[in-house]
């Protein structure tokens, strides 16, 4: 392409992008995050037309990281069924309902995806059973505990393109690692974050500390986190009873009356309730008078609240659903064992494994060899995790077949 006509594209993409962010000001509400406000720890110019969280959606969605999520537990492992929800669908649906809320309250959709696709991205394979094993050797090894919010910031910050990160804005990285969906809670108002600095002292406190709350900055980040939930609340009631864990008349009579008693009229409801709860200004207006916040009504967040607590006893924690998991543990710790002496001694059998071998930045080989371990583990989908363990002699648990 000539020069003269790079030049010209390069100034209609600029023009482009003045505009959308012009425009921003005029159609999002005085306290959504706009893409002009984006704090990157090392400052770039974008090129092109894309604005700061529209390029942090795109990095994401284009990350190893997230390739691997399509082989990931969400809930249900080792079932061979198309139509059980992975850690892929998850993010989507997340991604989907959160966008819905901050449409109708004028909040900043682009950051809403970034945050949304990336959210999970540290889960390990198995789900929430396999972050607890990971977190019981990561102890053992003088790590701090495994959490796999904080593994999604490390991951796409220190992990991926061989060590240099995907450089993602300060607002993306704290709705990642502020979107706990399983702390419950009615109402949440953002936090005033000023920079990287304060987001890398929560980050160490939280890892120092999982029970340390934290908050995100952003009105963007408070929906994620309750759309998180919403994503997943009735889903999981709809594997289950694909399943035959449990049957749709199981569920509790006060739920059914409030929320709904399919995944559709669930996330329907709680969306409704959000929007009509939740307080932002309309655009054009001002933020002298009034505190925005994100918000249930009382009486569908106690309903969502005794909803969790009957996923939990009937769905999450069941013997069903538990059972493959003492094996699961076992090969967690045989891998982990193994890897480490793969590092710190070498080994007789070749693996065709890459602990990360061949970063550019210090925390990639120099580091110590178990955060290697750690790291290369989380990054695992279920098939791999499987076919390493075998390899290595480990017995594995069979897969189960569901027709419906």
């Amino acid at each position: 392409m000539p020069e003269t006509t790079k030049a010209k594209h390069s100034e209609r993409e600029f023009e482009i992008a003045t505009a959308l962010c012009a425009e921003e000001l005029q159609r999002l509400s005085p306290a959504a995050a706009k893409s002009t406000e984006a704090i990157r720890r090392r400052p770039e110019v974008l090129i092109g037309y894309r604005q700061n969280y529209a390029q942090d959606a795109d990095r994401i969605l284009h990350s190893r990281a997230y390739a691997r999520y399509i082989d990931k537990t969400q809930v249900f492992c080792l079932i061979r069924n198309d139509h059980i929800t992975h850690r892929v669908l998850h993010v989507q649906l997340v991604s989907r309902i959160a966008r819905t809320i901050g449409r109708f309250l004028h909040l900043n959709e682009d950051l809403i995806e970034a945050i949304s696709l990336g959210h999970d991205i540290g889960h390990p394979p198995f789900g929430h059973a396999g972050e607890h094993f990971l977190s019981e050797l990561c102890s053992a090894h003088g790590l701090p505990s495994f959490q796999h919010n904080i593994q999604s910031v490390r991951a796409l910050e220190k992990l991926e393109r061989k060590g240099q990160g995907w450089n993602l804005s300060l607002q993306t990285l704290d709705g990642i690692l502020c979107h706990d969906g399983e702390v419950h809670g009615t109402s949440l108002s953002p936090a005033s974050k000023s920079g990287f600095d304060k987001f890398d002292q929560e980050l160490a406190d939280k890892s120092a500390n999982p029970d340390t709350e934290l908050c995100p900055m952003s009105l963007e980040g408070c929906v994620v986190r309750m759309a998180d939930t919403v994503a997943y609340i009735g889903r999981d009631i709809e594997d289950a009873i694909i399943l035959g864990l449990i049957s749709r008349s199981d569920l509790p009579p006060r739920c059914v009356r409030l929320l709904g008693e399919t995944n559709g009229s669930i996330v329907y409801t709680l969306v409704t309730d959000l929007i009509r709860n939740s307080r932002v200004p309309e655009p054009g207006g001002n933020m002298d008078d009034k505190t925005a916040y994100i918000s249930f009504s009382d009486e569908v967040s106690s309903a969502l609240q005794e909803l969790k607590t009957f996923n939990y006893e009937k769905i999450y924690l069941t013997e069903q659903t538990q059972k493959h998991m003492p094996m699961v543990a076992h090969c967690y710790r045989e891998l982990f064992g193994y890897y480490l002496n793969h590092l710190t001694h070498g080994t007789g059998r070749n693996l065709e494994v890459d602990l990360f071998n061949g970063f550019e930045q210090d925390d990639g080989p120099a580091q110590a060899a178990p955060a290697r371990v750690r790291d290369f583990i989380a990054g695992m989908t279920d098939d791999y995790f499987i076919r390493q363990a075998e390899a290595i002699g480990c017995p594995v648990p069979p897969a189960r077949y569901v027709s419906r």
